[in-house]
C-alpha cells in the first residue's frame, strides 16, 4: 500500500484514540493514607527453621548453606539495588526433645524430623548437639536478626509419660509426666541461660505447641515430635516457666498460646478452647496476664482458616475484637498452605506466582484484618519443586538421601515474602488505608489489596497486591506524610527477574504502576 501524509495523520490519530482508550481502560485505584491514623506496632517478620537446618547446617558445603542464610537473612542490595535476602526480622529456633538419640526406636517415620536434645537422660547437658540449628542461630544474630525465639514440641523424652517425643494414646492431655513439669521448665530455663552466655539472647520462649491437637500414632508412624495440652497444663507450665525465669534472673518473655487454629482462639467446647478468655480474662482461675515474664500477646496458627475469603475475613475479625476486648496482641506465628485453601476451587497445579500471591494475602489479612503484630511462617525449606504448589516453603530443597547435602531452589514464595519482612522493620506502624472504590474486604480479597506502614514522618511504605490479571494504576494521596517526595519499588511478579526487581529512584508524583499478578513494595524516602 502507498503510504502518504494524509494517511500517515490517519495512522496517527488512529494511534492516539488506541493509546488514549487503552490508558481509560486500565484499572485506576486511589488509595489515601493519613500518616495520623496509625494501628498496631508490628514487632517483627520471621520464619521457621525447623527439621532441616541440622543437616544443612552441620553437613551441607559452607557455599550452599551460606547462600541459604543470605536469602534468609541479608538486608543488602546488589549493584542494582536488588536485595539479596528477604532481611527477616525473627528466626525461630526449635528446642529439641531427644528423638534423634532414640534413632528408629523414637517411632518417628523420618529421621530428619527428629530432634536432639541438650539434656541427656544422665542429667547432663550437651552444648554440641543440634550443630545445624545452633548455626543457623549464629547467623541469623550475625546478619542482625533482631528478634531470637526459641520454642519446643515436646518436653525431653526422659520427662514424657511414654518415653516418647509423641503421644500413643489420643485422650489430648499433655505427655509430661506429672512430678515434671518443674524439671521441664528448668530445662528451659538452663537452655536459655546457655545460650544468653553465648550472646544468642531469645527474645521469646514458648513452651507449649499447637496444644489443642491430639498429636498421637502408633510408634512407627508418628511424623514429628509433638503434645496436647488443656489449658489448665498450660497455665501450670506458664506458671512453672515464670518462676523459673524469675529465679534464673533471665529476661526472656513467654510466647503462648500457639493455638494450631485461630478459632480456638476465642471459640470452640474443648480443653484447649476459648484461649483468650480462658487464660486471659481477670475472672478465670487460670488467668496467666499476671504473670511477670508473660506479656500481652496471644498466639495463633492461621492454618486451615485459609478456605475462602469470608472465612479468612470474619476469622480474623473476630481474632482481633476479641483480642482487643482482653487487652492483648495477637501473633500469627505459624502459617503455611497445609491445607487447600490455596487452590481458590482451580483444580491441579499451582503456579509459583499463584502460591505466592496467596501467602502474600494472608499475611496481608492477618496484618490488616487480624492486626497481628508479629507474623511467622512455617517453614523456611523443605524438599519440594519451586515452580508449583510451594505450598510449605520459602526454598525448596533436593537433599541426598543422608541430608548430608543437596541442592536447593528458591521459590517466588521467598520474595512475595519479602516484599513485607524486608522493608516492615521492627516496630513500625501500621497504618490505616482508605479506598477510591469502595469495595469491602471481601471483594478486596480477589482484586487489589493495600497496606501501609510507617516509621515516622520520613519513612513510609506501601505493600500492594495485585490479585488481578489487569495493571492498575495505583493513585496514592498522602496527608501527614510531608517527608516522602520520592519513591522506589520493588516487583514480585511471575517473571523469571521479578524478584523484589528494584526501580529507579521516583519523584512523587503520578501514580504508580502494579503489575498483574504482582506484588509490589512502594518505600518512600
Amino acid at each position: 500500500m502507498k503510504i502518504n501524509n494524509i494517511t500517515l495523520a490517519a495512522i496517527f490519530v488512529c494511534g492516539t484514540i488506541f493509546n488514549a482508550r487503552a490508558q481509560t481502560a486500565q484499572k485506576q485505584l486511589t488509595i489515601t493514607i493519613d500518616g495520623k491514623n496509625t494501628a498496631q506496632a508490628v514487632h517483627n517478620i520471621g520464619a521457621s527453621g525447623c527439621w532441616f537446618s541440622e543437616g544443612i547446617g552441620k553437613y551441607w558445603p559452607s557455599a550452599k548453606r551460606e547462600k541459604i542464610a543470605e536469602l534468609l537473612f541479608s538486608r543488602e542490595v546488589d549493584a542494582q539495588g536488588n536485595p539479596k535476602g528477604i532481611g527477616l526480622s525473627a528466626w525461630r529456633f526449635n528446642i529439641g526433645g531427644g528423638t534423634t538419640e532414640q534413632g528408629d526406636s523414637s517411632g518417628i517415620v523420618d529421621f530428619r524430623r527428629r530432634v536432639e536434645s541438650f539434656l541427656s537422660p544422665d542429667g547432663k547437658y550437651d552444648w554440641t548437639k543440634q550443630a545445624g540449628y545452633q548455626w543457623f542461630l549464629r547467623k541469623a544474630k550475625s546478619y542482625g536478626v533482631e528478634n531470637l525465639i526459641a520454642f519446643s514440641n515436646t518436653p525431653p523424652v526422659q520427662f514424657t509419660k511414654n518415653g516418647r517425643g509423641f503421644k500413643t494414646e489420643k485422650d489430648y492431655i499433655s505427655n509430661l509426666k506429672e512430678d515434671k513439669y518443674d524439671a521441664y521448665t528448668a530445662f528451659l530455663a538452663e537452655v536459655i541461660k546457655h545460650f544468653d552466655k553465648e550472646g544468642l539472647h531469645f527474645s521469646y520462649i514458648s513452651p507449649v505447641n499447637e496444644p489443642q491437637w491430639d498429636w498421637s500414632n502408633p510408634p512407627g508412624k508418628a511424623s514429628q515430635e509433638g503434645s496436647p495440652w488443656t489449658n489448665t497444663e498450660i497455665h501450670r507450665v506458664i506458671s512453672s516457666l515464670n518462676t523459673e525465669l524469675d529465679k534464673n534472673k533471665l529476661s526472656t518473655k513467654i510466647l503462648t498460646t500457639e493455638a494450631g487454629m485461630l478459632t480456638y482462639l476465642y471459640s470452640g467446647k474443648t480443653a484447649s478452647s476459648r484461649q483468650i478468655q480462658q487464660l486471659y480474662a481477670d475472672t478465670s482461675k487460670l488467668n496467666i496476664k499476671k504473670l511477670k515474664f508473660v506479656p500481652p500477646v496471644v498466639a495463633g496458627h492461621s492454618y486451615f482458616t485459609d478456605s475462602g475469603d469470608s472465612s479468612i475475613v470474619n476469622v480474623r475479625k473476630n481474632v482481633a475484637d476479641t483480642a482487643k476486648k482482653y487487652g492483648l496482641e495477637y501473633w500469627q506465628s505459624e502459617y503455611s498452605m497445609l491445607a487447600d485453601g490455596f487452590r481458590e476451587g482451580i483444580k491441579g497445579k499451582r503456579s509459583a506466582i499463584d502460591c505466592a500471591l496467596f501467602l502474600a494475602k494472608m499475611i496481608h489479612h492477618d496484618l490488616t484484618v487480624g492486626n497481628a503484630s508479629a507474623w511467622h511462617l512455617w517453614n523456611s525449606y523443605e524438599p519440594g519443586n519451586a515452580e508449583f504448589d510451594t505450598r510449605y516453603y520459602l526454598i525448596a530443597l533436593q537433599p541426598n538421601k543422608e541430608h548430608t547435602d543437596g541442592e536447593f531452589a528458591i521459590t517466588k514464595n521467598l520474595w512475595a515474602m519479602g516484599n513485607y519482612s524486608l522493608f516492615i522493620r521492627p516496630e513500625m506502624k501500621r497504618v490505616e488505608v482508605s479506598r477510591g472504590d469502595g469495595l469491602d474486604l471481601y471483594k478486596q480479597a480477589q482484586d487489589v489489596m493495600v497496606s501501609a506502614y510507617t516509621g515516622g514522618k520520613n519513612k513510609l511504605v506501601v505493600v500492594a497486591i495485585n490479585y488481578t490479571e489487569k495493571p492498575t494504576a495505583l493513585n496514592l494521596n498522602l496527608s501527614n506524610l510531608k517527608g516522602a517526595k520520592t519513591y522506589r519499588t520493588y516487583t514480585t511478579s511471575a517473571a523469571a527477574d521479578d524478584n523484589l526487581k528494584a526501580s529507579p529512584v521516583q519523584p512523587l508524583k503520578g501514580s504508580v504502576a502494579l503489575q498483574p499478578r504482582s506484588v509490589t513494595t512502594i518505600v518512600f524516602n
